[in-house]
């Protein structure tokens, strides 16, 4: 089963590293992470994807907490969490797949942000499912490149995680 978990750190250099190798002494697999800076700069907000039940998740939530630069740690839960992902996705697109692909993009309401005589770059978002899905539509037209941000997650109504 795989666990989303915000973190809040401080703004510093060496954090992530320290969380890294916190995941890696205890042989807990990172499947997405991103990282950015908070309304305050001095924080940053993580969120991080695990796989495991729920003693892993217990203990990488218990170990996280004891780092000394880590300032709130919170389990996402899927039900109350809104989760999304971008992906750009340069796929193969000559003049009689072009029309195609450009139906396949309105469908999944992503946006072509650069178009040359043999390729086109795609912009989708979405949740993990979407993002997927997409890319397996794609695949049929040959995926040059493909880089994806991990997923980013907020909670829903009045809760929030903050420093």
């Amino acid at each position: 089963m795989k666990h989303t978990i915000a973190v809040i750190v401080e703004n510093k250099s060496g954090v992530l590293t320290r969380i890294a190798g916190l995941f890696s002494r205890r042989s807990f697999n990172i499947e997405s992470l991103s990282v950015g800076a908070t309304d305050n700069p001095d924080y940053a907000r993580m969120t991080i994807t695990v796989e495991g039940d729920r003693d892993v998740l217990e203990q990488v939530i218990k170990q996280l907490s004891k780092l000394i630069n880590v300032i709130r740690v919170s389990a996402l839960e899927p039900a109350e969490s809104v989760e999304r992902e971008l992906a750009l996705i340069k796929v193969s697109a000559d003049r009689e797949s072009r029309s195609e692909i450009m139906q396949i993009v309105k469908i999944f309401r992503a946006k072509i942000i650069d178009v040359s005589a043999r390729s086109m770059i795609i912009e989708v978002t979405g949740d993990e499912e979407k993002v997927d899905a997409f890319v397996q539509l794609l695949r049929q037209f040959g995926i040059k490149e493909l880089a994806r941000t991990g997923k980013v997650s907020m909670t829903r109504g009045a809760r929030t995680i903050k420093a």
